[in-house]
């Protein structure tokens, strides 16, 4: 049987609509029952809700030992999607909580029960950093401690040493960097928030690139690796890398929305983030912090060569993701 934590994320869904479509046996952990509803959701746009039956769901947090050791019972592949997704500096202990602990707690447990293959997802954030004359990252560019790197990037980066001391201790594993993942609106973070922004009117725009990739492109390519052969290896997960804009212009056509018609500079994100930061001291969360207002303006790529190379994989451009989102809109 098939264990998948972050059952009920954006990414953890669609893997698990993937494994279920494919005839397979899985186990999903979810925290609290609210939270099943958005995957329900999501099985009923890809007109799949009868799958949803098929799941064998168990409460269980990654982060609470005998929850987690008791959804372990008869496991043999693990699909470890779960994590907490934020770049407001409060949140440096809850991300390190989850997303290292938690991965750390997942880990031990495969290792204790003999699982034969674990599947982690990462980010695109926790690769390396480039040099001075480089504009590009891969799989193979290093991490530099010296750099300042978001508390996620951190909690990603501690995460993955998780994953390679498993791998040490002899636990096969491969593991995916996605890009900024794009699916359905049925979530608060990612491209789900970027929607709400386009229906509240967003003004603005910036030229920074980044790496985006389809959430159904991840879980099929999960899939793809967790029955092949390959082991000890990680891969970037981009269909491409765009503007902000471009990808602002892509969503709102889709949604049948003005596209953002003002270019923020870098003194604007700036000063933008400085007065969130000025917001925060009366209670309001982060959504702006100034290694955000820098990475709206980088122009870094994220090749995808490795995982095209290993197999043979075709992405689905953003615009048609966009598209198949909104058809019905």
């Amino acid at each position: 049987m098939i264990l998948l934590t972050g059952a009920t994320g954006l990414l953890g869904s669609h893997v698990l609509l993937q494994l279920l479509e494919s005839g397979r046996q899985v186990r999903a952990l979810y925290r609290t029952p609210e939270n099943k509803a958005r995957t329900k959701s999501l099985f009923a746009f890809y007109q799949r809700p009868e799958l949803f039956a098929d799941i064998d769901w168990v409460q269980a947090d990654i982060n609470d030992i005998p929850s987690l050791e008791a959804a372990f019972k008869d496991i043999d592949f693990v699909y470890h999607a779960a994590a907490y997704i934020s770049f407001d500096p409060y949140d440096e202990d809850k991300l390190r909580k989850i997303n290292i602990e938690g991965t750390a707690n997942v880990v031990n447990c495969c290792l204790a029960f003999g699982v034969k293959k674990l599947c982690h997802v990462s980010s695109i954030a926790a690769l390396g950093d480039p040099l001075d004359f480089q504009f590009s990252v891969n799989e193979e560019t290093e991490w530099n401690p010296e750099k300042p790197h978001s508390d996620y990037a951190i909690s990603k980066h501690g995460a993955e040493m998780e994953i390679w001391r498993g791998q040490q201790e002899g636990l096969d594993v491969v593991m995916v960097n996605p890009g900024i993942i794009i699916g359905p609106p049925f979530w608060e973070t990612g491209s789900s928030a970027m929607y709400k922004m386009i229906e509240n009117g967003q003004r603005f725009y910036t030229f920074g690139t980044m790496g985006f990739v389809s959430a159904r492109d991840v879980a099929k390519i999960m899939v793809l690796l967790m029955d092949s052969d390959i082991s000890g290896e990680h891969f970037t997960l981009s269909a491409g890398d765009f503007s902000y804009r471009d990808i602002f212009f892509m969503a709102a056509d889709a949604m049948q929305k003005k596209r953002p018609t003002m270019y923020a500079k870098p003194w604007m994100t700036a000063a933008g983030a400085r007065l969130d930061w000025l917001l925060s001291i009366f209670g309001k969360k982060r959504v702006l912090t100034l290694d955000q207002a820098r990475a709206a303006h980088e122009t870094i790529a994220y090749p995808n060569d490795k995982i095209v190379q290993a197999l043979g994989f075709k992405f689905t451009p953003p615009e048609q993701i966009f598209a198949e989102i909104f058809r019905n809109n």
